[in-house]
C-alpha cells in the first residue's frame, strides 16, 4: 500500500498553489501592460497640452505686443493733438488779448476825442512835424546882426 500511495495522483489542493501563482502572474503582467499604455497616453496628452499652451502663449504675447504698439501710437498721436490744441488755444488767447487791447485803445481814443483832446500819439506826431518848420521860420524871422549891436 505504500507503493500505491506513491503512485496516487497528487490531490488538487497540492497543485493549486502553483497554478494560482501562474494565474496571478498573467493578470499582473497584463495590468502592468495596461498601466504602461495608460501612462504613455497620459504623457502624450500632457506633451500635447504643453505644446498647445506654448502656442497659445506665443500668440498671446504677439497680440499683447501689437496692442502695446497700437497704444503707443495712439498715445503719441494724442500728445500731438493736445500740443496742437494748446498752441491753438494760446494763439486764440493771444488774439483775444490783442483784440481786447485794440478795443480798449479805440475806446480811450474815442473818450479823448469826446473830451476835445487828441490822442497823445497824434500830438507827438504833429509836434515833430511842426518843430523843424518852426526852427527854420524862427531863424529866418530874426534880424541879422552884422556886428552893429556889439559896437554900441
Amino acid at each position: 500500500m505504500a507503493n500505491s500511495d506513491s503512485t496516487l495522483p497528487v490531490p488538487a489542493s497540492a497543485a493549486s498553489p502553483l497554478s494560482a501563482r501562474k494565474e496571478n502572474v498573467v493578470p499582473a503582467s497584463s495590468k502592468i501592460k495596461e498601466l504602461t499604455e495608460s501612462r504613455q497616453e497620459l504623457l502624450n496628452r500632457i506633451q500635447s497640452l504643453k505644446t498647445d499652451l506654448q502656442s497659445w502663449r506665443y500668440k498671446l504675447d504677439g497680440q499683447v505686443k501689437v496692442y502695446r504698439d497700437e497704444l503707443s501710437d495712439l498715445k503719441k498721436s494724442l500728445n500731438v493733438e493736445v500740443e496742437q490744441l494748446r498752441s491753438v488755444s494760446n494763439a486764440l488767447e493771444f488774439q483775444e488779448l490783442k483784440t481786447t487791447l485794440q478795443q480798449q485803445q479805440e475806446d480811450v481814443t474815442n473818450s479823448l476825442r469826446n473830451l476835445g483832446l487828441q490822442d497823445a500819439s497824434e500830438e507827438t506826431k504833429e509836434a515833430e512835424d511842426v518843430k523843424p518848420d518852426n526852427n527854420e521860420d524862427t531863424a529866418q524871422d530874426l534880424p541879422k546882426d552884422n556886428g552893429k549891436d556889439t559896437e554900441e
